[in-house]
């Protein structure tokens, strides 16, 4: 059952039955109270709802102590189909997809922050104002979308994966990551110096401008937060540098060099996630971000403010669990690697990677021969000595392991220089088919061409500008391409290797996110302890919704996963976790023999788990 939903003013709605074809299964419905209709509908038959924008209708919802199942984001699902037809990046709405359909001009999208502004969506949605659905215009793109969807192999779970995580991330930015100000402050404190006021520079920080502006002598006085003034300190003492980045500063022999190291950390640290940020940002014990579903062309999400994608290390310890919680924290192990070992079906490579730690079972592979004599030559060419142990070691000091994991890298992400060469050497002729299948993405960009995820996610086309730069030479007569065409080849050539790859994990991380949302829901509340103080309204019992005190997934970020439990049920959490993980294995590549290990750990702050 699919019922297609149109928010309409002053709370209300429209509804309509649709089969799973898309076509309408019984008559329009017109409700005051969206809401309440919702409710209800959830609770006697949970259907899959077809709406607009997860991001815009489900909020409200949420803050009305509602959840759903399922839904059919139309506005993620157009994206996910014009990426398949080449055409990334085109107007997505429900009015842009209904006017394509009728080869009426198309209107471009609301820009995002218009998009993100839709709290009340119920309350001040109008007909005139272009802030309603078309009940029709909704029917009728999802019925589009659905015949499109039918004729591509895979796609039907992309679609379904893809609005499902909408639906997490609407949650984890409506429950929000349990989050301590006091040991935030307590860490920003202890690391800068008390808060300071007036716009002044944090005690710590200011100390270190006046040791840099110190170590160029007297004469120079220097701002670290300029980096024309940096630079020409440096020229001025004899050492000019092309630019203030770390790893150029950490080759010149200067006494301001580890204190502008130092200066950068703390000052990057009080920028993005200082007092400023913990204003903004956590509010009643929980850090709420607006998550972006599909923000990276791979499918990799990202953020619309606040940075939950790149949280600093130090600051981990703030994650604390509620008293009488805890924290799961799930990390999918060498994610990448073992998608690829799935996808190019190597059968030397997914034995491989049927073994808990893919890089040590792959080791052999840039050892000796085992049936060669003592003192032979490794596959690389390197030359054993008596302190390798018989761990791999060479000279430059990489065990067989750290080869193999370098060897892999280099192959997903297009490495060529120093010994990865003679590393990806070993690996053309030991695993020749996951080899090819990430050269072959590689040639294929480097035309021109499309590649895709193994669900169906499609890579961007390159630009006009791309095609211009590129298209000398195409005469097979013409000289090689060089300069700036042939480094526009190679990158592009890059990015499709990558792609598949990175892809197919994104894909692979959306089905364990849906799995894990299901199975959570299906938990319950323990038979007492605590509940959470600070998450915001839940639905009651009743409504027949995950009720007060479920696991709740609370952060996620590429391959790991936080879910914040009752204690009691942490252990009931991890199981879920591993059966989610198994379960995306085989939605995405059935009985393939590779395994997707899970690191877990139960923890009360998210600083101890790793």
């Amino acid at each position: 059952m699919r019922i297609a939903v149109a928010a309409g003013a002053r709370g209300g709605g429209v509804l309509r039955p649709l089969g799973e074809d898309g076509m309408p299964a019984g008559p329009v419905q017109v409700v005051p109270d969206l809401v309440a209709a919702v409710v209800e509908r959830e609770r006697d038959e949970a259907p899959r709802w077809v709406w607009s924008s997860t991001a815009r209708i489900y909020p409200p919802l949420l803050n009305a102590g509602v959840r759903v199942g399922r839904c059919h984001d139309l506005e993620l699902v157009e994206s996910l189909l014009l990426g398949h037809a080449g055409r990334y990046g085109e107007p997505r709405s429900v009015r842009a997809a209904w006017a394509r359909s009728r080869g009426e001009p198309v209107p471009a999208d609301r820009p995002p922050h218009e998009e993100s502004a839709q709290a009340s969506l119920f309350d001040d949605a109008d007909e005139g104002d272009g802030g309603a659905d078309d009940i029709e215009q909704v029917v009728a793109v999802h019925a589009e979308q659905q015949r499109a969807i039918a004729g591509l192999d895979g796609f039907a779970l992309l679609a379904a994966a893809e609005s499902a995580g909408s639906l997490v991330a609407a949650e984890m930015g409506h429950d929000g990551l349990p989050w301590s100000a006091q040991e935030h402050d307590a860490l920003l404190t202890e690391l800068l110096g008390p808060r300071p006021s007036g716009g002044l520079r944090p005690r710590r920080l200011q100390d270190l401008a006046d040791r840099i502006s110190a170590a160029f002598g007297p004469r120079m006085h220097v701002n670290p937060d300029s980096p024309a003034q940096i630079l020409k300190a440096f020229a001025a003492a004899g050492l000019p540098i092309p630019s203030t980045r770390a790893h150029v500063l950490k080759r010149l022999d200067h006494p301001a060099v580890p204190l502008l190291l130092e200066y950068k950390e703390l000052a990057r640290l009080h920028t993005a996630h200082g007092w400023a940020w913990l204003d903004t940002w956590v509010s009643g014990g929980r850090f709420r971000a607006d998550y972006v579903v599909g923000g990276v062309v791979s499918g990799r999400w990202a953020t619309s403010g606040g940075g939950a994608l790149q949280i600093p290390r130090v600051l981990r310890k703030a994650v604390v669990a509620d008293p009488g919680w805890s924290l799961v924290v799930a990390d999918a192990a060498q994610l990448e690697p073992r998608v690829l070992a799935a996808l190019a079906g190597d059968r030397a490579f997914t034995e491989a990677a049927a073994h808990g730690d893919l890089y040590e079972a792959l080791s052999d592979a840039f050892q000796t021969d085992k049936s060669e004599p003592s003192g032979a030559r490794r596959l690389d060419g390197g030359g054993w000595g008596p302190e390798d142990g018989g761990r791999g070691l060479e000279d430059g000091g990489l065990s067989a392991r750290d080869k193999a994991k370098l060897a892999l890298l280099s192959a997903m992400y297009g490495g060529g220089t120093g010994e990865a060469v003679q590393l990806l050497a070993v690996l053309k002729n030991r695993f020749p088919d996951a080899f090819e299948y990430v050269e072959a993405a590689a040639r294929a960009g480097e035309r021109g061409g499309l590649v895709r995820s193994r669900l169906g996610r499609t890579c961007p086309p390159p630009s006009a500008g791309w095609r211009e730069l590129t298209s000398a030479g195409d005469d097979e007569a013409a000289e090689p391409r060089q300069g700036p065409a042939a480094q526009a080849l190679r990158s592009r050539g890059r990015f499709t290797r990558n792609f598949v790859v990175q892809a197919t994990a994104a894909d692979w991380a959306l089905a364990l996110l849906g799995s894990l949302r299901r199975r959570l829901t299906t938990l319950g509340p323990p038979s007492s302890g605590p509940l959470p103080p600070s998450s915001g309204p839940l639905p009651p019992p009743s409504n027949g919704l995950a009720p007060l005190g479920t696991p709740r997934l609370v952060f996620f970020q590429h391959d790991e996963v936080i879910v914040h439990t009752p204690a009691e049920l942490a252990a009931d959490v991890v199981a879920a976790v591993h059966a989610s993980a198994d379960e995306a294995r085989r939605l995405l590549f059935g009985d393939t023999p590779v395994v997707f290990p899970m690191e877990i750990a139960v923890v009360d702050r998210y600083a101890d788990a790793k």
